[in-house]
């Protein structure tokens, strides 16, 4: 009895997940879309400018911190951190910027 309930199981959980492949929808269901290209281009250019914003800011944090520390080279170590932590931040609203790019093309 309890091989049986097994297999049972097991054939059950088989079908339980084929049934995903049926409810996938069918080319009908969307419509074609014209405007793909423009989108890409669009979005091309949103991350264009989002790139060179997220550069000016950079340089800009980079200019500061070696002023800062060239006036008091005693704060240079404190200086470094604060630009790191500026430029990771920076970077990562940079790379948030590419997952929506991504996120909008498809």
């Amino acid at each position: 009895m309890r091989r049986l309930n097994l297999i049972l199981f097991a054939v059950v959980t088989v079908l339980m997940t084929a049934m995903t492949a049926f409810a996938q929808a069918g080319a009908a269901d969307h419509p074609v879309d014209n405007n793909a290209g423009l989108k890409a281009i669009a979005a091309g250019v949103g991350f264009a400018i989002a790139v060179v914003g997220g550069a000016l800011g950079q340089s800009r944090i980079g200019a500061a911190a070696c002023e800062g520390a060239a006036r008091n080279p005693g704060a240079a170590p404190k200086i470094q951190v604060m630009m790191i932590l500026g430029l990771a931040l920076i970077e990562s609203l940079v790379l948030f910027a590419l997952l929506v790019v991504f996120a909008k093309i498809n």
